[in-house]
């Protein structure tokens, strides 16, 4: 009679274990996979100073790479390479992939008496390169190592 409940009680264990994984997995996974915006920015090869100080949240579809990052309101900040103004939306959207980010939209910059849209940015080695259109330009990507304060637009 012994042999019976031997097969349950290990059947039971399984089944205890089946159903206390998927709780015990999250708490897990969360502790070591990215937990903002700027941590993702890191692990695919960009510094933290892509984005401002006001991220109030971002999506990512670890699939296609597709994201999108909320601020807590659209603002103007002068950039540290080039001294450039650049004006973020609320929302900022595009595909983020390994030393690339593509689709991007939600960030202009002023340059030569006109406002640009930054359609993509590359990680090349020690340089970041800004796509606009079809043109590009090279900065250091020491100058965006800390995010910049993003003060709210002031409206006109």
């Amino acid at each position: 009679m012994a042999k019976p409940s031997h097969p349950r009680r290990l059947l039971a264990a399984l089944l205890a274990v089946a159903l206390l994984l998927p709780v015990a997995r999250p708490d897990a996974a969360s502790s070591s996979s990215p937990t903002t915006a700027y941590d993702e920015l890191r692990l695919r090869g960009f510094p933290r100073g892509l984005l401002p100080t006001n991220v109030r949240g971002y999506t990512l579809d670890a699939g296609s790479g597709d994201f999108a990052v909320d601020l807590a309101s659209s603002c103007r900040i002068v950039l540290p390479a080039g001294s450039y103004l650049a004006s973020f939306n609320r929302r900022l959207t595009g595909r983020l992939d390994d030393r690339r980010i593509s689709g991007l939209s939600g960030i202009r910059v002023r340059a030569f008496f006109r406002w640009w849209s930054i359609t993509g940015i590359r990680a090349d080695g020690d340089q970041l390169v800004f796509e606009v259109g079809a043109a590009s330009a090279k900065f250091p990507a020491r100058h965006f190592n800390a995010s910049l304060e993003c003060p709210a637009k002031a409206t006109s």
